[in-house]
Order: structure tokens, then C-alpha cells, then sequence
């Protein structure tokens, strides 16, 4: 080999050696998840989120964020999209999946959560301890929960449990579907896009969701009253999660990595907890301008409806527990984690 063509050889692997590594630490990062980018949590946490991750990278990673399912599938896909890499991060429930993720139910029992931003905290610590296996398919950045949720419904609306008997609402996952079937009433599933036609076209009375996700979707407009109760505990919430694909995480480089895990956790969690709380403010305000009645039900109707509830918590752990779960220990230590966080204790 001649001198010449040496010398090309080894100032062209020089040069790839400078420029590789710089090639192979550009990412982009695709987020997908179900609700118009105007809400409350795309709008305050995801978008916010991935602002905070380009600025840290130094720009080195991009994050595209596509709301509503744009880059196609319904709701329930999100977890499998960014399991099988189909997108990269996703924010979705794994309640859309019945039955999939049983350990993240012990949060989505009745009159289990107190605020949102607290209880994400305690449910990150859950995640910690029971759930890492769970989820262990993907990477999780964040999980959390809404604010404690209530009943949204036409005409006179719920004033009583007695209220409930034949009322058709909407409810999001199996578990607060087990209690609207527990309190009387006939429980229709359904992801939240779907739920202000099915209100619309007479499909379902009523719906539960958080203050929160009324605005984006004008429950106000397609109701007439909201009920809620009276207490530390909400009458439910639903489980939320935000993560990536684990091998595309696993392909960073350590110090994108870092990036990530520096934007991942119980303070996310928090952060997120945070913004449903926050929204729920305009949700009242729109059902207050609306017209609409609103009402807490007393602790002492709040303690007809716990007992009543009672039986799904028991057949919950129950079970879990033929499962292989520890389902009463889980029970109790969501409620001492929410208590940490929630009560001072």
C-alpha cells in the first residue's frame, strides 16, 4: 500500500472519529398520548417537560409531541407503541388495559386518593415498591394521578346514593367501574375522548372524571350537575403513567441519559400531580358559569357510600392475592404513603 493512500486512509478515520460521536448523540424522541394539546396536562407538563429535556441536552435531544393519538391507534395501544417502539414516550393509563396492571389498581380503590399532586408522590413510591415489574416493559419517566374524581350528570343529578340506582355513566377503568356497579348504577367503559358523544347522543347520563379533563372536553355544556364529597378521600382517581420505550432509553449515551434521569421520578410525579390539581380550578369555573348544580355530599352520606363501596376493596385484594400479591399489605401501605404526603404523617 503506498504512502499516499495511507495517509487518506488514516485522515479519513480521523475524521469520522470526530464526527461520530457527535452524529450518534443527536435524538429525537416522538411523544404520543390521547388528549387535544390544549389540556391541562399536555399543555403544563408535557410540553413544558420536553422544552426542559432540548434545554438540557443542550439541544442535543428533540422531543416532538403529537396529542390526540395523531400518529394513529386508540388510547388502549399507547402502552404497547412505546413497549414495541412504535413511538418513543407515551402518556396513557394502564387502566385502559383491564386487568394488565393489577397492582396499579390498589390506587384506583374507592375513596382512596386525596389531592393529585400528594397522592402522585406516594404513587411513585408505590411504583418503587411493588410495581417495578409491572412496568418493566418500558421505562418509566413519571407516574401519577388526577385529583379525586366525581360524578358529572344530566338532569337532577345525585344527590343520595339512592341517586345512582339505573343511572348509565361512563367510567374509566375496571376498577371505578366495579364501584359505579357497587353504588347502583350500570357502568359503561370507555377511554375519555369518547365520552362527551357518547354524553351528547344520549349513550351514557353521566360520566366521573376530575374537574380537570371537563374543560378541554365541555362536560359543563353536556350536563346539568356535578357531585362531589365531602372529606380527606376523594371518591376515586385513575392511574396515569409516562414513559419510554426502554431500548431507546438504553441507547443513549450516558450523559443524555443523565438528562432523562434528571427529568424522571418522584419530583415529575409531583410535578404533574401538581397540574391536575391546578386544573381542576377552570372546570368549576365553567360548570359555575354554566349554570350548573354543584354539590359535596355530607360526611354522613359520604359514610353511606363507603360502605357500600367497601365490597370492591375487599375483592380487590382478594384477588390480587390469588395472583401472588400481598393485596391487604399493598392496601394499606397506599394509604399510609398517600397519608405521608397528604396528612403530614
Amino acid at each position: 500500500m503506498s504512502r499516499l493512500k495511507m495517509l487518506l486512509i488514516a485522515a479519513t478515520a480521523s475524521l469520522c472519529a470526530g464526527i461520530a460521536p457527535g452524529l450518534a448523540q443527536e435524538v429525537t424522541l416522538r411523544v404520543h398520548h390521547f388528549l387535544p394539546a390544549p389540556a391541562p396536562v399536555p399543555k403544563n407538563f408535557i410540553t413544558p417537560w420536553a422544552e426542559k429535556v432540548m434545554k438540557e441536552s443542550d439541544g442535543r435531544i428533540k422531543v416532538e409531541v403529537y396529542p390526540a393519538m395523531q400518529l394513529g391507534g386508540k388510547p388502549p395501544a399507547l402502552f404497547d407503541q412505546a413497549r414495541d417502539g412504535v413511538v418513543d414516550i407515551v402518556w396513557t393509563l394502564p387502566g385502559y388495559t383491564p386487568g394488565r396492571f393489577p397492582g396499579t389498581e390498589a390506587f384506583e380503590l374507592p375513596f382512596m386518593p386525596a389531592k393529585a399532586e400528594p397522592t402522585s408522590q406516594a404513587f411513585w413510591d408505590f411504583y418503587e415498591k411493588y410495581l417495578t415489574d409491572e412496568f418493566k416493559d418500558v421505562h418509566p419517566i413519571a407516574v401519577h394521578v388526577h385529583g379525586p374524581g366525581l360524578l358529572h350528570v344530566k338532569g337532577e343529578g345525585v344527590s343520595k346514593l339512592e341517586d345512582m340506582k339505573g343511572l348509565k355513566l361512563r367510567g374509566p377503568t375496571r376498577q371505578t367501574n366495579a364501584l359505579l356497579g357497587a353504588l347502583g348504577a350500570t357502568s359503561v367503559g370507555m377511554p375519555v375522548p369518547a365520552m362527551p358523544e357518547a354524553l351528547s347522543k344520549g349513550v351514557i347520563d353521566g360520566t366521573v372524571v376530575p374537574w380537570e379533563v371537563t374543560t378541554p372536553l365541555k362536560v359543563a355544556e353536556l350536563v346539568d350537575s356535578h357531585t362531589d364529597f365531602e372529606g380527606p378521600r376523594g371518591l376515586y382517581t385513575a392511574a396515569f403513567l409516562f414513559a419510554m420505550n426502554k431500548a431507546k432509553y438504553d441507547s443513549l449515551p450516558d450523559d443524555l441519559k443523565a438528562v432523562i434521569d434528571a427529568n424522571s421520578g418522584r419530583e415529575m410525579s409531583k410535578w404533574v400531580g401538581r397540574v391536575m390539581d391546578e386544573g381542576d380550578q377552570p372546570g368549576i369555573a365553567a360548570a359555575e358559569k354554566a349554570g350548573n348544580t354543584i354539590r359535596k355530599l355530607p360526611p354522613e352520606e359520604v359514610a353511606r357510600w363507603q360502605a357500600a363501596a367497601q365490597p370492591v376493596i375487599d375483592a380487590w385484594i382478594a384477588e390480587v392475592t390469588e395472583k401472588g400479591y400481598d393485596g391487604a399489605a399493598m392496601v394499606e401501605d397506599a394509604k399510609a404513603m398517600i397519608a405521608k404526603y397528604a396528612d403530614g404523617n
